[in-house]
């Protein structure tokens, strides 16, 4: 083998595979056995375990074992710090090389890409095999007819809230589409669940439930009652119920960064700066200069430095975060709107003590809730383990699809438009985005961040790919296989279209109206990712990596799924895969779990038919 090939072929992740001998939850004291994979004939002299206890370099030297279609190195470690990183240090023939996350490297690297081991870390297991479904509360099915808002029923912004008939496009957000309502509630999500059940699907996120003023509800007025329009919260407590029945899942938005300015808190404390809830806000100029999310006067940040809040957003035996998790609604976790700024106000960055403080309080509660941070940006400073079990991956995962499918651009919060390159993503920036992301946290966590091809908040999946069909199973086939959790948002199943407010549309529930075929794609593909331990729970390798397609490969002890994705233009031709680097062996055969087609690794090659642009997903099992 080239030096190159041989490299390729070296690869550990934290997957069974790699991390063998402990159950999960992994606790301190724990012993496992780190296997390091490479080719049979790599020039491998020697290998070390770097590690570093209490702040000390400490080297194992590493056995090998000659195993099917690869050797590998082990060493045993035991477990004694909350937080163990390591790497490997590999003799061969052309030198010596660094492994860790980021793959081989000739420089010594610093400790940022470590792989990394965490002991007692309240990972929710029920994740691992879930399918999130996104609902926009409002959208998605009016259940109860004598629940809904009524044409000028009160003022929003200066203007009379608006009742919509169902499925009439939304009003752009600047033209005060945030005040009109169709009439979704908790009782048509009750309704429906069994449709959900059908598409595959076994968890909820909604987004905000509680009392607001406005459609979205990021406004929320009173964080202890269910909006009314909504079905209130008995209307919750039957939805909760009805998802029991069934082994589905729970988890709602909250909004702690801020609240509306309808708040009680807040009117009492523009009143007066002698009311207690004063201190939950900040005054520049008392009353109506106040720190506010991005500039919005209606939306007033919360102040953490005030323990009083802190005792009844999180920290109190009765508080928000606290309450929702028990009995009756018994919900599995949240999604904390805004986490990249939760706590956060110039010199006052109390982000990290927030984060840790609602982690301790909602996993004393329950912990196996899931807690997903809304993020953007780098959000893997709070993934290590003492923050968020997860975020809405749209850095290491969404945005590198977006890219690499549709168009690059980058915007920010008030840009009237984004700024946008014609020239494609490279395949080759797209995996190294995805590694970088990965590589910076856990695989604990890596394994459960919650990934998505769009949001109430993004342009929607088939905008972005320009509605080519191709494009679109392509990104639905990278969804479900990827590393992490998948996140569907309500109607993207069915091929719904939209950007800016019209990705906010209403469900259309008329059968004529639906993508059917692409329904039954994402159907299939989630019994896949519901029921491949490969995909449940195995490693992550990249098998190819070209100018407009990619392969990788999802191992597990006894399965291996290839998955091979082309985005065009044109076919992609027929031809020999390369895959003895993921020491999949020859003689192994493959079923694509769409066709029905089989292939036969031969050669150390997974002979592929040509593609149009779309994705094939490859099984096998032993």
């Amino acid at each position: 083998m080239t030096p190159f090939s041989y490299l390729e072929s070296i690869h550990h992740d934290g997957s069974g595979r790699y991390v063998r001998g402990a159950g999960r939850p992994l606790r301190l004291g724990d012993e496992v056995t780190l296997r390091l994979r490479a080719a049979a004939d790599a020039p491998i002299e020697r290998v070390f375990l770097r590690t570093c206890p209490d702040g000390e370099q400490h080297f194992t030297e590493m056995t090998p074992q000659d195993g099917v279609a690869c050797r590998w190195w082990q060493a045993r470690l035991r477990v004694d710090e909350p937080v163990v990183g390591y790497r490997f240090l590999l003799f061969a023939a052309d030198g010596v090389w660094w492994v860790n996350g980021g793959g081989p490297q000739r420089h010594n690297p610093t400790d940022a890409q470590d792989f990394r081991l965490l002991a007692d870390f309240d990972a929710p297991a029920w994740v691992q095999e879930s399918v999130f479904y996104q609902i926009f509360p409002d959208r998605f099915a009016d259940g109860d007819l004598s629940s809904n808002v009524c044409d000028g029923e009160y003022v929003y912004h200066g203007q009379p809230v608006r009742a919509r008939r169902w499925g009439e496009p939304p009003t752009p957000y600047a033209q005060g589409g945030t005040g009109e309502f169709y009439g979704g509630d908790l009782a048509g999500i009750e309704q429906h669940l069994d449709d959900l059940l059908d598409l595959g699907v076994n968890a909820l996120y909604l987004n905000p439930i509680f009392t607001a003023y406005s459609n979205h509800r990021y406004d929320v007025i009173d964080y202890d009652h269910v909006d009314p329009h909504l079905g209130g919260n008995a209307a919750l407590v039957s939805l909760r119920s009805a998802m029991a029945e069934r082994g589905m899942r729970l988890i709602l938005d909250i909004v702690p960064n801020h609240c509306g300015v309808g708040h009680p808190w807040f009117r009492e404390a523009q009143r007066t700066l002698e009311a207690p809830t004063a201190e939950y806000f900040t005054f520049f100029d008392h009353p109506h200069d106040y720190a506010c999310w991005l500039g919005h006067k209606g939306l007033p940040k919360f102040n953490y430095n005030s323990a009083a809040l802190r005792q009844v957003m999180y920290d109190g035996p009765h508080s928000v975060f606290r309450r929702w998790l028990r009995q009756p609604y018994a919900i599995d976790g949240w999604r904390i709107d805004v986490a990249n700024m939760l706590g956060r106000q110039g010199q006052d960055q109390m982000g990290v003590e927030v984060a840790r403080g609602v982690r301790r309080a909602v996993k004393a509660e329950n912990p196996a809730a899931y807690l997903v941070g809304e993020h953007f940006f780098d959000g893997t400073p709070q993934l290590q383990g003492d923050q968020w079990d997860a975020t809405m991956n749209y850095a290491g995962f969404s945005i590198p699809v977006w890219n690499w499918l549709g168009r690059f651009s980058v915007d920010q919060f008030g840009w009237a438009e984004p700024v946008t390159s014609e020239v494609p993503w490279s395949t080759q920036a797209m995996v190294d985005t995805w590694r970088a992301f990965r590589a910076a946290i856990p695989w604990a966590i890596a394994r459960q961040q919650f990934n998505l091809l769009g949001s109430h908040d993004t342009a929607r999946i088939r905008t972005v790919v320009g509605a080519d069909p191709g494009r679109l199973r392509l990104a639905v086939g990278l969804l479900m296989t990827a590393v992490g959790v998948p996140s569907i948002l309500y109607g993207d199943e069915i091929g719904l279209e939209g950007e800016g407010s019209a990705t906010r549309a209403c469900m259309p529930w008329e059968r004529s109206a639906w993508d059917e075929e692409l329904r039954d794609f994402y159907a299939a593909l989630i019994r896949l990712r519901r029921t491949s331990p490969a995909l449940i729970d195995g490693g992550f390798q990249v098998l190819l990596v070209e100018e407009n397609a990619l392969a990788y490969v999802r191992d597990a002890d006894a399965e291996w799924i290839v998955v091979v994705g082309h985005r065009g233009p044109g076919v992609r031709p027929a031809g020999p895969l390369p895959v003895a680097h993921g020491a999949i062996p020859d003689g192994l055969t493959f079923v694509d779990v769409i066709t029905g087609q089989r292939a036969t690794v031969v050669g150390g090659c997974l002979p592929l038919p040509e593609m149009e642009p779309g994705v094939s997903i490859w099984q096998a099992t032993r």
